[in-house]
């Protein structure tokens, strides 16, 4: 359910909050969404669970847990593009997200459990409709 008194730009980062913890089963610390130049960018902070982070510390383990989050975002991106969608009145025409350990990356998640996610959109938010960013925090948490 969306509350009323919410910005725009919070309601995307709840969304995006409640589908990762659908699809992981762990909902991250927090979700915040920025949008700019026709680019939405959502950090989810504390998005990799402590065996994703423990895994990601050999090359093998980073490989997987890569592999483990392009799969998942695959899986559920369409459900990302129409939530988007349906909060702001404008489509994704791409949307990426990458599990990454070097610096200089587009999309990028940190072993410390901070994720980034990238979607281009179709049209033009109005900015009267967006605030400068949003975020959610699912719990009471310290990012």
């Amino acid at each position: 359910m969306t509350r009323l008194d919410q910005t725009m730009a919070q309601q995307v980062a709840r969304a995006i909050s409640v589908l990762q913890e659908e699809r992981t089963g762990l909902a991250p610390k927090a979700v915040s969404v920025a949008l700019s130049d026709g680019m939405l960018v959502a950090t989810l902070y504390g998005a990799l669970s402590p065996a994703e982070k423990a895994l990601a510390d050999t090359p093998d383990g980073i490989a997987q847990v890569q592999q483990f989050h392009r799969q998942l975002f695959a899986s559920s991106v369409d459900l990302l593009r129409d939530e988007i969608e349906r909060i702001t009145g404008v489509g994704v025409g791409e949307a990426a997200a990458e599990v990454v350990t070097t610096a200089g990356a587009i999309v990028h998640a940190f072993a410390s459990g901070t994720m980034v996610q990238v979607f281009r959109l179709t049209g033009s938010i109005p900015v009267e409709a967006w605030s400068a960013c949003g975020e959610f925090r699912p719990r009471d948490t310290e990012v």
